[in-house]
């Protein structure tokens, strides 16, 4: 099974590039809509793919499907960036991360009309991976208000939205040629929230001012290495089957389990630079995630 490989290498870099962010470049989520516009208008990059890749447009139905593939997928991440901003991470990360999966399942099973369904191993590994990604994210100091539960719903069905519209482009487009025309979707999302929103006009192209010439360095090639890992997600999506789709958004709790590794090790050999205080309890919470997550990807193989 090659698009779990796949997966699971694109969550590791994501891991990575969250890491990077966190520590060295990101004192604070900033305006949502302005983040979504950056990864809408950074996108745009794949567009010199399009001389060497055969690239065609689709009938006007597949082409609107395809851009709006990414024109969700914007969208969902500025709602998702103002859950961050008004409540805590630690509130809206495992209900979203436990929520994508549970309605990319819905939504293909409603739209196959339950053709499209997983094996009973399949839907084992997608309970402990679900569980383990929101175990390895939760805290119990923190509860999820009606409120917050509110944010994450609308974010999570979105962010399914996109993910199984774009399986169903892939389905009937080569990789490239649906990628190009995702990516182009969440840059056209991107401009019209800088033509609507005023506050998109006016911070936009401010923040990396405050940069360094180091940091800004590090912001582009931590931004290229965020955008393979986000190529070899929709490669996942690509090879996996229709129904399997769920399985690569429950994965993502792989992402989680190596960057609480990748923050343990880090603060054992740079103690200066990264200070982690992990109480034993959490560590044994985030390992007994962890297991969830490697019984279900033994599930996967079975």
């Amino acid at each position: 099974m090659s698009w779990i490989l796949v997966t699971i290498l694109a969550y590791f870099i994501l891991a990575a590039v969250f890491l990077v962010d966190k520590y060295l470049l990101m004192s604070s989520v900033p305006n949502s809509k302005v983040y979504a516009f950056y990864v809408g208008l950074l996108g745009s990059v794949v567009l010199l793919l399009i001389p060497f890749v055969g690239f065609y447009l689709p009938s006007i139905p597949y082409l609107i499907m395809s851009l709006a593939a990414g024109a969700v997928f914007v969208y969902a991440l500025s709602w998702f960036y103002k859950a961050l901003k008004m409540f805590e991470a630690s509130r809206i990360v495992p209900t979203v991360g436990g929520l994508t999966p549970i309605f990319t399942f819905l939504l293909i099973y409603i739209i196959s009309f339950g053709r499209e369904t997983l094996s009973f191993f399949e839907i084992l590994s997608f309970i402990l991976l679900v569980l383990g990604s929101i175990l390895i994210n939760i805290r119990k100091d923190v509860s999820v208000t009606l409120e917050s539960f509110k944010y994450s719903v609308l974010s999570a069905f979105l962010l399914s939205t996109s993910f199984v519209l774009t399986k169903y482009i892939y389905m009937i487009q080569p990789f490239w040629n649906g990628f190009i025309l995702r990516t182009l979707g969440g840059t056209i999302m991107a401009i019209i929230f800088y033509i609507i929103f005023k506050e998109v006009r006016d911070s936009a192209f401010k923040e990396e001012k405050r940069m360094s010439g180091k940091a800004s360095v590090i912001f582009l090639l931590n931004q290229a290495a965020g955008a393979g890992a986000s190529i070899l997600q929709n490669w996942a999506i690509y090879l996996a089957p229709l129904a399997a789709v769920p399985l690569v958004n429950a994965l993502n709790g792989t992402q989680y389990a190596f960057l609480f590794i990748f923050v343990i090790v880090l603060s054992l050999k740079l103690p200066k630079l990264i200070k982690e205080e992990v109480s034993k309890e959490t560590i044994f919470q985030k390992v007994l995630a962890i297991l969830l997550i490697g019984v279900g990807l033994y599930l996967l193989y079975v």
